[in-house]
């Protein structure tokens, strides 16, 4: 039996999910967010490239959000993880782990995505702090400081390209048994950035700071920063049963205000944008709250 009924469900309540409860929450809607405690950022100690909020941690940013967003009285917090969404537009059942039941108008998906990490020791622990996957949020702090890129082959002219832009002391490290083109070697070449043959055995490091890279043949190489292409993956496991549609790089399909494939679905932030910035969550957020509420508007005064 479904208890409750809200103008909105979000599952997610970082960034993007506090966004859209935001902007809902000034529009008078009744909306609840879904929360599982488990932000991509976790590891990371310091938030970048966000104005107002430069340098700041992400959990500190997080927190002042949600503390303004519950000042609303139309929007309430609810611990826990979905498991399954049921339904339609205009009468969506959301699940939760333990049995407890949700009925809403609309729902926003803010998951994110999840970061498979390779099996190499001492990555996961680096991982948010000194290997990072984008310049634009760390790219400044290790400015000019000896850098690698861990990156499969198909990427690595392009990665190269743009970390170049913050440093030009890198090195390769392949992430695949791909070889790159030789016009791409010639190129990397010449500029001067090492290729390293080696697979990568061990980050070392002292707390999550690196101090060297030990490869597979016991050598070593000296770096202060590794950036990382990594896979992502969805962190919930029944989008395709909604009928969400998929882009080719694994992102849930919308439109320019966040509007899924499935009427009455949306989607902002990471799990359906390739920008990944605390700025883009933001604002994706922003914007498919304001879309919810003139489409609940619509709805309602034609009806």
């Amino acid at each position: 039996m479904s208890e409750h009924r809200y103008d909105v469900i979000i599952i997610g309540g970082s960034y993007s999910g506090l966004s859209a409860a935001m902007a809902l929450g000034r529009s008078r809607r009744n909306v609840l967010v879904i929360d599982a405690g488990n932000p991509c950022n976790k590891s990371t100690p310091y938030s970048h490239n966000f104005l107002t909020q430069d340098g700041v941690p992400p959990q500190v940013i997080s927190n002042i959000a949600k503390d303004q967003v519950l000042a609303y009285p139309t929007i309430q917090w609810q611990d826990g993880r979905v498991c399954n969404i049921l339904g339609n537009n205009e009468a969506f059942e959301t699940a939760m782990d333990g049995g407890k039941k949700v009925m809403a108008r609309k729902v926003i998906l803010a998951t994110g995505l999840k970061d498979v990490l390779p099996e190499i020791a001492g990555f996961k622990e680096c991982w948010g702090k000194t290997i990072i996957h984008c310049p634009y949020c760390h790219g400044y702090e290790f400015r000019d400081q000896k850098t690698g890129i861990f990156v499969a082959a198909s990427q690595a002219f392009e990665m190269v390209k743009l970390i170049s832009n913050w440093t030009n002391d890198l090195k390769v490290f392949l992430s695949d048994n791909e070889k790159l083109s030789e016009e791409h070697r010639h190129v990397i070449l010449g500029k001067g950035v090492q290729i390293i043959s080696q697979p990568i055995h061990e980050a070392v490091h002292q707390d999550g700071i690196l101090s060297h890279l030990t490869m597979a043949d016991n050598s070593t190489e000296q770096i202060k920063a590794l950036y990382a292409r990594v896979p992502t993956e969805q962190k919930i496991s029944f989008l395709n049963k909604m009928g969400c549609t998929m882009t080719e790089s694994g992102h849930i399909e919308t439109d320019m205000f966040g509007k899924t494939t499935v009427e009455g679905v949306y989607a902002v932030g990471d799990c359906s944008h390739p920008m990944r910035s605390v700025a883009t969550a933001v604002y994706t957020g922003n914007i498919a709250g304001a879309m919810i509420n003139k489409e609940l508007i619509e709805e309602s005064y034609c009806n």
